[in-house]
């Protein structure tokens, strides 16, 4: 007898959700900034139970984390979280986040950590967002310098009248970058 893989979906709309999942700022905050796209199967189709979960710093480049190297800056949650809807669509209200320190204390271009949950998925897939006007540090940064030239467009946002948009695609053509951590 056989039984079902077990994956990270579809039953992720079950408890996961909260209500201001989405806003990692209160709507109005200036600044703010919404990321929308689609999250979409090796076929293209897109993904209508699949989640969302971003990790980020502030526009100063701070934590409101114990774990950030120089010290905890209270005020922004820097998470957020998003079912996708029937169309696979998810949008995450956000303040572009500033650069950070990295392992070797260079800094790390300005960028959004993406935690996508997915039914056949075993485990989450990770990648990051990073954003078309900081073209020099994003050609400084050393996890988007290690990705293969022809790809690092998967891990770029494109700028929309009111943010930016960020498509996900899980497997084929135009796959997008995951990090293995």
């Amino acid at each position: 007898m056989t039984t079902p893989s077990q994956t990270v979906g579809p039953y992720l709309a079950i408890g996961l959700p909260w209500e201001d999942g989405p806003t990692v700022v209160p709507e109005g905050t200036p600044g703010a900034v919404w990321i929308r796209g689609t999250v979409t199967d090796g076929a293209g189709d897109p993904i209508p139970d699949a989640m969302i979960e971003t990790w980020q710093a502030d526009t100063a480049g701070r934590f409101d984390h114990p774990d950030d190297p120089r010290g905890r800056v209270a005020g922004f949650r820097g998470f957020g979280r998003c079912a996708t809807d029937p169309e696979g669509r998810y949008a995450i209200l956000t303040m572009l986040p500033g650069a950070v320190p990295g392992n070797d204390g260079k800094k790390q271009a300005p960028h959004i950590d993406v935690s996508v949950f997915a039914r056949g998925l075993l485990d989450r897939v990770v990648t990051r967002i990073y954003f078309p006007e900081n073209a020099e540090a994003n050609a400084a940064d050393g996890v988007l310098g290690s990705v293969p030239g022809d790809r690092r467009d998967t891990l770029i946002a494109t700028r929309t009248d009111d943010g930016y948009r960020f498509d996900v695609r899980l497997q084929g053509e135009g796959e997008t970058v995951f990090f293995d951590v």
